[in-house]
């Protein structure tokens, strides 16, 4: 149970909306069951936006199964000591890039989503965090990926899902702030 107690100790840390309070008791209710992929068709999950260093490009990834470009997250493993080492796991591995690091483990987004097409999950809860990496450092494609790119925040290739623009608008100003 401390991984949920941490997480919902993170979630209580965040500015009081109808979202953050959703996510807590679906945590509560859920419970450990709530972190793991086999504990039910809906879990949370971590991801993490990569950004450059002066926040004007983000990394992406095309996932296989979505068929959008995204951000890097994943499922939270038996490994994984909080949801940020899922997300910074999950970026690493998705990227090439095996020394990323979270800039801090400060909760950046919550983005609730059903899941359709080749998913086995009817839905995912799940839990942003920001990282930052040189445009020029060293990528690869996952096997969960068809590319792996750099973009400008400003100008985002046209298959992104529904609302992301809005959830990098906050991870852009959230590296901007944590890194000051």
């Amino acid at each position: 149970m401390m991984l949920v107690d941490d997480l919902l100790a993170a979630l209580e840390e965040l500015h009081p909306t109808e979202q953050r309070d959703a996510y807590i008791r679906f945590v509560t209710a859920s419970g450990d069951a709530s972190l793991r992929r086999d504990g039910g068709p809906e879990h949370v999950t971590g991801s993490c936006f990569v950004l450059s260093p002066d926040v004007d490009r983000v990394l992406l990834c095309f996932h296989r199964k979505g068929r959008f470009w995204v951000q890097f997250g994943g499922h939270v493993e038996p490994q994984d000591a909080s949801v940020a080492d899922a997300a910074q796991r999950e970026a690493r591995e998705e990227s090439g890039i095996a020394d990323l690091t979270l800039i801090s483990r400060a909760i950046v987004d919550l983005d609730r989503h059903d899941l359709h097409g080749g998913f086995s999950c009817a839905a995912h809860w799940d839990i942003g965090f920001v990282a930052v990496a040189s445009p020029d450092v060293r990528i690869s494609v996952s096997d969960e990926s068809e590319d792996v790119r750099w973009f400008p925040v400003d100008d985002l290739p046209g298959d992104v899902p529904p609302g992301f623009e809005s959830r990098l608008e906050k991870a852009v100003r959230a590296a901007s702030s944590l890194r000051r």
